[in-house]
């Protein structure tokens, strides 16, 4: 759980974000949190929520939100999180760990940046705490006085970070990126002379002497005319020095020092002698030798050698099975042997193992012995060994590699005790405690590229082999998912066949159901090492685990996990908490995960039986979600289709806060919604299938020349192969509408006839209206008007019949634009307002922009120019406001033909151009 006040007042759940509903309710948990822990009178929450004299019946309504408040906070399940919405008398007290709250971080994050010595890590800290930003603070509440003073406070604080960043930006040398965030906020706030200045002095550093002095006449000018007064001390000092020439004291004084060659890594200052427990020439070296092969990886040793700058580092290099965190370790310390001229330690923990790890004891008791301590004056115990390697340790410059370590305690017993060691751990969990007890600098490693990939194959193959099929390597290397692992053993087996061809054996990796038996030799190779990661995990995770291989999908979140597993969403994110741990599963966005494709075969074949179940859950889970997106994005609709008999309800289903939240959800699952079509079918559900095409209809009337028709086409595939006429009409009717809005008019009535029929058969009368109207467009474009007239009044009949004024809304839109286009401008002026006139609750911003633009041209026919141009710049804005820019075309169209301005030609070439894709 979650509470954010810097941007829209909100409580996340992991369930999604509670609806909190009016916006003095949203005023109400501001009040509290600002002053979370502590009870906050009647009276501050009340001048909270109004401005202005108080209603009677103030206590009440504060009352009734607490009263509301309480029960959305139980059923995001606060309780868990030691939330709790008190009653203290005359006063409302929020307790809850401060933790939770983003504002609390924000200042938490704000300290730690200020004592770092390190301008990097002051960088990192201040990034982290500005992230937590998402808009304006307190958006989206009621801002009586004191919260308006409260959210001018937290954007002060938001200025103050801001300016600490381009310090440390120019005390790293980086003006030119402290220019780039100051820039943004001296846009924002003008008048705000520290802002200003601080960006003149990173400009003038960044070596643009002539844009900072731009930027100070601009700053003069506007303190002149807005405020009437001249430029601050500071402001003017600053105009003075770049004049001048002169350097900057400040950021002189904390310049830091030449950067290191790219292939050296910083090197610590000298340190006092070694205490005499170590024997002067002892030089401990229990590194192994330097992998062989090692390609790449420059971003990652770049990263590696900035963790081990820092004072008293512990470096974790961390990612999944097969990676290459060992050969990237190892690869950084042979590189780096000079700078640690006390010797280098090395420990295989074999967290990951069926050997079993070495006890902490031996570990401590072979390092001791590496450092030169006679064997009887090694303590017996682990503490006492620990506390001996922590003293020997504490004035040597010293690497100690702790490799497949699996939990924190652990690798704590093992550090050493000097500022100036430095401890590289690798492993395939995060070690989130490693981080939070001993400041752990994370280096994660991520797959290889195609071209990495291709060059470690050529690393054990050799180049000419490799350059003799380079399309072929490379597709092994895409085959293998980036792997090195799966890399090295796909190298291992061509090298022991010299007749094979490396095209040959990518035809047999292509084949999904033999790609990892081909992906091991001997003892080793990939399902081995994700055997060893996956025989950890708790059971609640491996089970989600195994579910996961059957997505069909490229990504999931808790919803759609909980559909595959049959569990309900928080037991889902906590097993993909534990999954992303153990780097099984990869988080791409908060709440996004995605499954490498060799991790994806493995989790499928751990469980094939349970491929049937998590399929059908997934795709009753998507069904359920779009539905709920269609009746967000159109509230109120008639509900696509009835569900099928045998249909499974998920646990939860995604709630969905406004339109646009769900028709992003729609645009951004596009893809995954095919591939879920395509394993349906697969699966010979096809009664799954089309259902999950046609509820994309949202995203196919927005966008209706977005390439929809093969898709559509496959829809109605899988309703005559399950001979549901119902299924087939509804299918029928929105493929025609998208083939005449592609301008193939022939195809669109050949699929449109049949559709009013198949409906009638079935008694959808309000599915037969829909498919009446689409019929009645055609026939419209193609001149034959009286045959669109009947068709679209049969359908306003059907519709008002139904009681569903949405689709007696189409009929009407359409029944006016036929008599516009049968010359009958008074008749389609009355059709229209009739459709306007059934209330605005029946609305959508797409059919209002049309009813306003046929109106528009009504009225243009009828000779009143005037009225005509007022409607048809309320289309255009309405559908340039909402999006729809199918409509804002049309009316822009309308009125380039009564007007030649300049701005009515521009902004109808932009919402060309975006319909055409171009600006997407």
């Amino acid at each position: 759980m979650e509470f954010r006040l810097l941007g829209t007042v909100s409580v996340d759940t992991r369930r999604g974000p509670l609806p909190l509903g009016p916006a003095k309710r949203r005023s109400l948990l501001a009040a509290l949190l600002l002053s979370a822990n502590t009870p906050v009178p009647m009276g501050r929450l009340t001048a909270c929520l109004w401005d202005d004299e108080p209603p009677s019946q103030a206590r009440g309504v504060i009352q009734g939100h607490v009263s509301r408040l309480r029960a959305l906070l139980t059923e995001g399940d606060a309780e868990a999180y030691g939330v709790e919405l008190l009653t203290a008398g005359d006063a409302y007290a929020l307790r809850l760990p401060e933790t939770l709250l983003d504002a609390q971080r924000f200042e938490e994050l704000l300290t730690l940046a200020r004592e770092q010595r390190d301008p990097a890590d002051a960088v990192l800290m201040l990034g982290d705490a500005l992230a937590l930003w998402r808009g304006p603070a307190l958006g989206g509440a009621f801002a009586g006085p004191p919260l308006q003073a409260a959210a001018h406070s937290l954007e002060e604080s938001r200025l103050s970070a801001v300016e600490q960043l381009a310090l440390a930006y120019g005390r790293l040398g980086e003006h030119h990126r402290a220019a780039a965030v100051l820039r943004t906020e001296a846009v924002a706030h003008p008048l705000r002379e520290s802002l200003s200045a601080a960006l003149m002095t990173a400009l003038y550093q960044a070596g643009r002497q002539s844009e900072a002095l731009d930027w100070f006449h601009r700053t003069r000018r506007l303190l002149a005319d807005e405020l009437g007064i001249d430029p601050g001390r500071e402001l003017a000092d600053a105009y003075g020095l770049i004049l001048r020439g002169d350097p900057v004291p400040e950021l002189l004084a904390a310049r830091p020092k030449p950067t290191p060659k790219p292939e050296a890594d910083p090197v610590r200052p000298p340190v006092p002698p070694r205490p005499a427990l170590v024997p002067a020439e002892a030089h401990a070296d229990l590194l192994p030798r330097a992998p062989r092969g090692f390609h790449g990886r420059g971003a990652e040793l770049a990263a590696l050698g900035r963790a081990a700058a820092g004072e008293a580092p512990v470096c974790l290099v961390t990612g999944p099975a097969g990676v290459g965190k060992t050969a990237l370790a190892l690869w950084w310390a042979h590189r780096n042997a000079d700078a640690f001229p006390d010797g280098r330690l090395f420990a295989d923990l074999h967290g990951f193992s069926d050997t079993g790890e070495p006890s902490v004891t031996e570990v401590l008791r072979e390092f001791l012995l590496a450092l030169g301590v006679p064997p009887r004056r090694i303590p017996e115990s682990a503490p006492a060994a620990a506390a001996l390697f922590r003293t020997l340790t504490d004035r040597l410059r010293l690497l100690v590699v702790l490799d497949n370590a699996r939990d924190s305690a652990t690798v704590r017993t093992l550090l050493p005790g000097g500022a100036d060691c430095v401890t590289v751990v690798t492993s395939r969990h995060r070690l989130e405690g490693l981080i939070a007890s001993d400041a752990a600098r994370p280096v994660p490693v991520g797959t290889l590229d195609a071209q990495d990939g291709t060059a470690l194959l050529a690393g054990v193959l050799g180049e000419e082999r490799v350059l003799g099929e380079p399309v072929a390597a490379r597709r092994l290397a895409e085959l293998c998912g980036g792997l090195p692992l799966a890399l090295r053993v796909t190298a291992a087996r061509l090298a022991g066949r010299p007749q094979w061809s490396l095209a040959h054996l990518a035809d047999e990796l292509a084949d999904e159901r033999g790609r990892l038996a081909h992906l091991a030799v001997d003892d080793t190779g990939v399902p081995a090492a994700l055997r060893l990661t996956v025989q950890h995990l708790p059971g609640e995770a491996a089970h989600h685990f195994g579910r996961l291989g059957h997505h069909p999908g490229t990504h999931f979140d808790p919803y759609t996990a909980a559909a595959l597993a049959g569990t309900d969403p928080p037991a889902a994110a906590r097993a993909l908490e534990r999954l992303g741990a153990a780097h099984l599963v990869t988080e791409t966005a908060p709440g996004r995960w995605e499954l490498h494709d060799l991790v994806r075969l493995y989790a499928r074949d751990l469980d094939p039986a349970t491929g049937p179940t998590a399929l059908t859950g997934a795709l009753d889970h998507y069904i359920a979600t779009a539905l709920a997106a269609a009746e967000t994005a159109q509230p109120g609709g008639e509900p696509c289709f009835a569900l099928p008999e045998d249909f499974r309800r998920p646990s939860a289903v995604r709630d969905f806060a406004d339109r646009a939240e769900a028709m992003d959800w729609l645009a951004a699952e596009r893809e995954d919604l095919a591939r879920a079509v395509t394993a349906a079918r697969a699966a010979g559900l096809d009664d799954r299938a089309w259902r999950i095409i046609l509820l994309q209809w949202p995203q196919v009337v927005w966008r209706s020349r977005d390439n929809w028709v093969p898709l559509l086409y496959t829809a109605l595939e899988c309703a005559q192969a399950v001979d549901d006429p119902y299924a087939e009409s509804r299918v029928r009717t929105l493929l025609g509408w998208v083939l005449s809005e592609e301008g193939r008019l022939v195809d669109a009535l050949t699929l449109l006839e049949p559709s009013p029929a198949l409906a009638r058969r079935t008694a959808d009368r309000l599915g037969e209206a829909t498919a009446l109207v689409n019929l009645a467009v055609v026939q419209s474009a193609q001149g034959d008007l009286n045959a669109a007239l009947a068709n679209c009044a049969r359908a306003a009949t059907l519709a008002r019949e139904e009681g569903n004024p949405h689709t007696e809304m189409l009929a009407l839109l359409h029944l006016s634009r036929t008599h516009l286009s049968s010359g009958d401008p008074d008749r389609a002026l009355h059709v229209a307002r009739t459709a306007l006139d059934l209330g605005p609750e029946h609305e959508e911003a797409a059919r209002t922009s049309l009813l306003h633009t046929v109106s528009g041209e009504a009225h243009l026919a009828l000779g009143n120019k005037t009225e005509a141009l007022h409607l048809l710049e309320r289309a255009a804005d309405e559908a340039e406001s909402t999006g729809y820019d199918e409509g804002a075309v049309r009316a822009l169209e309308a009125l380039l033909r009564v007007s030649g301005r300049a701005d009515h030609r521009k902004r109808h070439e932009e919402a060309v151009r975006r319909l055409a894709g171009e600006d997407r």
